[in-house]
């Protein structure tokens, strides 16, 4: 990459003026770009569809709306209750050596148990 590009990466473009013809041009082939790839997905039929839907249905369009937003909110909030009630006890280091010495020794100690079981049994 050359210096002119990384600096258009860090500092961006100079935005050009409205009436500029270099920019004019870019918008409509970004533009025409987008409306191909919006026919050759469908999303524009789908869109229009959402649309007439939309008109036709006013009131049960927005309720359907506000409502997966309700839903999702409320979903979100309930995920952190019980992200936030789920808090595994922590445990220090000091305690958790604690407890690998008290079953190393409570093996050992059933280890010479059975030593003494199997000489008293002979």
């Amino acid at each position: 990459m050359n210096i002119k590009g990384f600096r258009r990466m860090l500092f961006g473009e100079k935005m050009p003026d409205k009436n500029d013809p270099q920019y004019k041009e870019r918008y409509e082939r970004d533009v025409e770009a987008g409306r191909r790839f919006a026919r050759a997905t469908r999303i524009d039929k789908a869109a229009a569809r959402m649309q007439r839907f939309a008109d036709m249905h006013r009131t049960l369009f927005l309720a359907i709306v506000f409502g997966f937003v309700a839903a999702a909110l409320a979903w979100n909030i309930y995920r952190l209750a019980v992200v936030y009630r789920h808090q595994p006890p922590t445990r220090t280091a000091t305690e958790m050596q604690d407890s690998v010495l008290r079953q190393r020794h409570k093996t050992l100690q059933g280890d010479d148990m059975r030593e003494q079981d199997a000489g008293k049994a002979r």
